[in-house]
């Protein structure tokens, strides 16, 4: 461990970065197919992705973890240092992250670069604007939702029926005071047709599931032309292109598409694009970033978002089957104090040692690492070491995956950087290269969405079946006539198996009611929406954006 802790913030400012066009030459990027933002991040150009498009694929791993805890995990902490570890092996490693959303940085959660010496850099760039990609994906939704206003105000020949749903607005901050409002008042000479809408969070924009989802421009568009917007009387949909607003969505994300390259603080390629929630989307890297990294690494590692059973579901569920992806290895994070927690310890005692407690809340990690062997891929577990952890506690984790079949290593990343995943990083990749996956879905094309709905909740959820009232299942029978080949995303909280966040552990038994199903068109899934899962989050009692400033140097603090 260092003798003196430091802040993520400081440690990733300390570090000596390598230039963005050193990095992109280590996997075979040349310099003039970078578009630069500065010294350390880039964009790679669309000709060069094409032209990567014939190589040969290399390994993927997926990184995911156990139910998320407010204490975290270290997901993406993981993440870093496996590359990392990978990269001191010898192998040609790059990581796939998502993009950081303002909402929770100013929020609860914090960035999402890593952390201690498994961090991405430059951390401030990437936690804040980056590159400006979610800017460009909220002036494309917004446009979206001006041009069906302005068609309204100017007479509506589309028959928009406004007592329905129509396009929302995003933005990319927690704010609970715009989830529900009315716009349009002023009259004829003010906003038009008054009417209740309100704002999501960017990440939860169908444009960002599309975004992240894109094979390339063209693909985009299309995507974009088929998002409904609203409904007419006879309850046929309106879109995006009988708007007109495909095109003008395509400009404005025309750039943002192109990946964003940085670096990991001990230099392995990083792809950090896109980043649509786990919890209420698919919750992954972008397929372009994902697939070119593939094309020029050796082994990838990528991360879905939350738990399991959201992230990694999502992402075998959807992304697989969208992009044709086969993971060769599975890493599931866990943590003590995580364990800890799920075996009904205060969030305030997960300092002090409690083995029981910890053996109580294996049950959790358990149900994960079952799931997981669903899809015919082979894990490997990472107990992401936290400094209060005990030795009997860790001995516990290990013994019990091993008792599954399934190898636990203690990794030490977070302080040690990529030395400290070196365990862990030989086993993945020889799982990677043993050919031992056998990828295979939950649930076929043909199955009924209602059905597949329910293979998730008893499958992964550990639940007895779902329940939804009699105009919700009229809107499954109704979509399954035309959209029962899409794949389904759930929308539940990430802090349990069930829809009640309070319900920890792994418990079974439970039903998952269904509050209502969304299609999204462009995207290509059904989004079914359970429980108080809300799609525009609130900042805490004491939101981290209290303590964020710049100092006399131009130096931002209070960013974590």
């Amino acid at each position: 461990m260092p003798s003196s802790v430091k802040s993520d913030i400081e440690i990733a400012r300390a570090a000596a970065k390598r230039p963005i066009v050193e990095i992109g030459a280590r996997l075979g990027i040349p310099e003039e197919a970078l578009e630069l933002y500065g010294r350390y991040k880039a964009k790679v150009a669309p000709a060069f992705v094409r032209d990567a498009r014939d190589r040969p694929h290399g390994r993927l791993i997926l990184v995911t973890a156990m139910t998320p805890t407010p204490a975290g995990e270290g997901k993406t902490t993981t993440t870093v240092g496996l590359g990392d570890g990978l990269a001191r092996l010898g192998r040609k490693a790059a990581i796939c992250l998502r993009e950081p959303s303002l909402g929770p940085c100013f929020g609860m959660k914090g960035g999402a670069a890593g952390g201690g010496y498994a961090q991405v850099v430059p951390m401030e760039d990437i936690n804040l604007h980056f590159t400006g990609d979610f800017h460009a994906i909220g002036a494309a939704h917004n446009l979206l939702a001006a041009m069906v206003d302005n068609h309204i105000y100017w007479g509506n020949a589309l028959g928009f029926d406004l007592r329905r749903p129509i396009w929302r607005r995003v933005v990319d901050l927690n704010d609970r005071a715009l989830r529900d409002i009315v716009i349009g008042l002023g009259g004829v000479n003010g906003g038009g047709a008054p009417r209740q809408t309100g704002f999501d969070i960017t990440v939860a924009s169908e444009v960002m599931a599309i975004f992240g989802l894109a094979g390339d421009l063209e693909d985009l568009k299309a995507r974009l032309g088929r998002i409904i917007v609203g409904y007419r009387r006879d309850q046929t949909p309106i879109t995006a292109r009988e708007v007109e607003a495909d095109g003008a969505m395509t400009v404005l994300l025309k750039d943002a598409l192109s990946p964003n390259l940085v670096q990991t603080l001990e230099g392995v390629p990083a792809f950090v694009h896109g980043g649509p929630f786990g919890n209420i989307a698919h919750g992954c890297n972008s397929v372009m970033a994902t697939k070119l990294a593939l094309n020029l690494a050796d082994y990838v590692v990528t991360e879905a978002g939350f738990g399991a059973d959201l992230g990694a579901e999502k992402f075998f569920d959807i992304v697989c089957r969208k992009a044709g992806l086969k993971p060769d290895a599975v890493v599931l994070v866990a943590t003590v104090r995580a364990l800890k927690f799920h075996g009904g310890v205060d969030l305030k005692d997960l300092g002090a040692e409690n083995v029981e407690a910890a053996r109580k809340g294996l049950a959790n990690l358990d149900r994960h690492i079952r799931n997981l062997k669903q899809f015919g891929v082979p894990v490997a577990v990472a107990v992401n070491r936290f400094t209060a952890d005990t030795e009997e506690e860790l001995r516990t984790v290990v013994e019990f995956c091993a008792g599954l079949g399934v190898e636990a290593f203690v990794c030490t990343h977070w302080a040690d950087g990529g030395a400290g995943a070196i365990g862990l990083a030989e086993k993945v990749a020889g799982l990677a290269d043993s050919g031992a996956a056998q990828f295979q879905l939950l649930y076929g094309d043909d199955l009924p969405l209602w059905e597949k709905t329910s293979r998730i909740a008893r499958k992964i959820y550990g639940a007895s079946d779902i329940l939804a009232d009699k105009s919700v299942r009229a809107a499954f029978d109704r979509l399954d006539k035309d959209y029962r080949h899409f794949p389904i995303c759930i929308a539940k909280t990430q802090y349990s198996f069930s829809t009640d966040p309070k319900l920890k552990g792994a418990p079974t038994h439970h039903d998952v009611p269904i509050r209502e199903i969304r299609l999204a068109a462009g995207a290509e899934f059904l989004v079914v929406v359970c429980g108080e899962i809300m799609t525009m989050p609130g900042l805490p009692r004491e939101p981290a954006a209290e303590k964020m400033g710049v100092d006399g140097e131009g130096e931002v603090y209070g960013l974590f």
